[in-house]
């Protein structure tokens, strides 16, 4: 591996941690010394990224370094291009305008035979019917942490009025599911997006901080807990 590419494979792992990093396990998961590995934090730092590090605590990267530019191979620039243009085709404006957006910006700051490579990938995504529906409300209501006020249709037929405490939504093949902690209920549930007839943030807060609540319904549907 040259050079750089060992450096941004340095900070790719000092970015993916939330906790101090020890040298010995960088190394380890870079293949290199100690002291190489010493030397390249210090490249790191020249070029302006801001690295603490602690006497038997580890290395720490700080927010707010940017290392350009950035370099993609093809499978990573496919996949790139097939990811954020498909969040393009989602029914929440902010959301697609935010990937067109994103992706004009990657495509931007790539060399230029890379940047031609977006154009021409071949992976396309399908387009969805037009209008903004639920998500806007459910992702702010998530942003802000608050509850959500919806009017629910269940599979059966029957509607609901329901205070929820949303946790995440994810996108499936044939459907896009909010899970939350339902008031009415109780417990956790998961609601189809194209079910909510309508969906407002509250003033109210969640009686459990979002992390907590997160892996809460995390361990009740057997999903092992992230970092994040």
């Amino acid at each position: 591996m040259s050079r750089a590419g060992r450096l941004l494979e340095l900070l790719q792992a000092l970015r993916r941690r939330r906790a101090p990093a020890q040298g010995a396990e960088l190394a380890r998961e870079l293949g290199v010394s100690l002291r190489t590995l010493y030397r390249d934090i210090d490249a790191l730092r020249a070029q302006g990224a801001s690295i603490d590090a602690s006497a038997g605590v580890g290395f720490v990267l700080r927010p707010g370094f940017m290392l350009p530019p950035l370099m993609f191979d093809a499978d990573e620039i496919d996949a790139l291009a097939l990811g954020l243009r498909w969040v393009a085709t989602q029914p929440d404006a902010a959301l697609a305008a935010g990937a067109r957006e994103a992706l004009a910006k990657i495509t931007a700051a790539l060399p230029k035979d890379r940047g031609e490579a977006v154009d021409r990938s071949p992976l396309l995504a399908p387009g969805r019917a037009p209008g903004d529906g639920p998500l806007p409300a459910i992702r702010e209501a998530i942003a802000r942490g608050r509850k959500l006020d919806i009017a629910y249709r269940d599979g059966r037929g029957g509607d609901t009025e329901r205070r929820v405490w949303p946790i995440v939504v994810g996108f499936f093949d044939d459907a896009q599911v909010l899970a939350a902690w339902c008031e009415l209920r109780g417990d956790f549930r998961h609601f189809r997006l194209d079910r909510i007839a309508r969906a407002k943030p509250n003033d109210e807060r969640p009686d459990q901080p979002a992390l907590a609540l997160r892996r809460a319904w995390q361990r009740r549907i057997g999903l092992a807990a992230d970092r994040n």
